[in-house]
């Protein structure tokens, strides 16, 4: 009976026993991932890139671009603004580039009075872009449209890395083939092959730094055009019946009180005439001669 009770009892024990192996095992695998995920965060790593040309959702009228720094980006701005002085803006907008180490490419200020208007093409460090463009966006004035795109070249600019190292290489060769030349017609031969080279090495140079230019600053096309002022027109008025009625009783009202006052008027002053014209007519009849009197028969 105990040998049967224990072949009873031993599957439900394995069951309870590899229940609770598993679940702390469970908890902490979930532990490990959080922990994973904290000190990435803590770690500081890079934000999400956009796409090339993609920009996000505008924010206070000018979008920003997360770039990663590890990506050879070049990065462009276009900002079209409105405001009350255009020179102006255009004048503090100067001062936030030559201030963050950048510089002023062209500027344009054309117009008089209310019609002034000015465009200007900046470009600044590309480590201090996000700055200009914070600053940018707190000149007096509302951004009418605005436009901010990252273009990557990083594989571009690996690719002409690793050419220029293949040419320097191939250069190198042939510095060592030319100490060993013997002959004028190797040596012309070798000589012509190593111009070539060097060529082609001056032209990967070239290219290599125009990147490099283009990544290191970035550029911001700017046009500020004068705010519009709409004038002030006031919407048109519905017929109101309503309305009607009441100026017309209002003007009953009126014409009806003056009738009562020149009623009172003639009430208080009317008797004054009626006393004039009896004294006028007295006084006719006591100077006019009485007529003769005719003699009886």
């Amino acid at each position: 009976m105990r040998r049967l009770a224990f072949l009873l009892a031993g599957p439900f024990l394995l069951a309870a026993c590899s229940a609770a192996t598993s679940a702390p095992a469970g908890r902490g695998g979930g532990g490990s991932t959080a922990v994973g995920l904290d000190s990435a965060q803590s770690a500081g790593a890079p934000a999400a890139v956009p796409a090339p040309n993609g920009a996000l959702a505008p924010k206070e009228g000018i979008p920003t671009v997360v770039v990663n720094a590890d990506r050879n980006l070049i990065l462009t701005a276009k900002i079209d603004m409105r405001s009350k002085d255009p020179w102006s803006t255009s004048d503090r907008a100067q001062l936030i580039a030559t201030s963050l180490g950048g510089d002023v490419l062209n500027l344009s200020q054309t117009g008089s009075g209310e019609n002034r208007s000015a465009s200007l093409t900046m470009r600044v460090p590309s480590s201090r872009f996000s700055e200009a463009i914070r600053q940018l966006k707190e000149l007096d004035g509302e951004v009418a449209t605005s436009a901010v795109s990252a273009q990557d070249v990083t594989d571009q600019f690996v690719d002409l890395q690793a050419r220029l190292a293949a040419k320097q290489s191939e250069e190198q060769r042939y510095l060592a083939l030319l100490g060993r030349a013997n002959t004028i017609d190797e040596i012309l031969k070798i000589d012509a092959s190593l111009s070539n080279v060097r060529l082609q090495i001056e032209q990967l140079t070239g290219q290599i730094n125009s990147i490099k230019s283009r990544t290191e600053f970035s550029t911001i096309s700017m046009s500020v055009s004068p705010i519009a002022i709409v004038p002030f027109q006031e919407p048109a008025k519905a017929w109101d019946p309503a309305k009607t009625v009441a100026r017309a009783l209002a003007a009953l009202g009126a014409m009806l009180q003056v009738f009562a006052d020149l009623a009172i008027w003639l009430v208080v002053f009317g008797w004054l005439p009626l006393i004039a014209l009896a004294g006028v007519l007295f006084a006719t009849r006591a100077h006019r001669p009485s007529a003769p009197s005719i003699p009886t028969v």
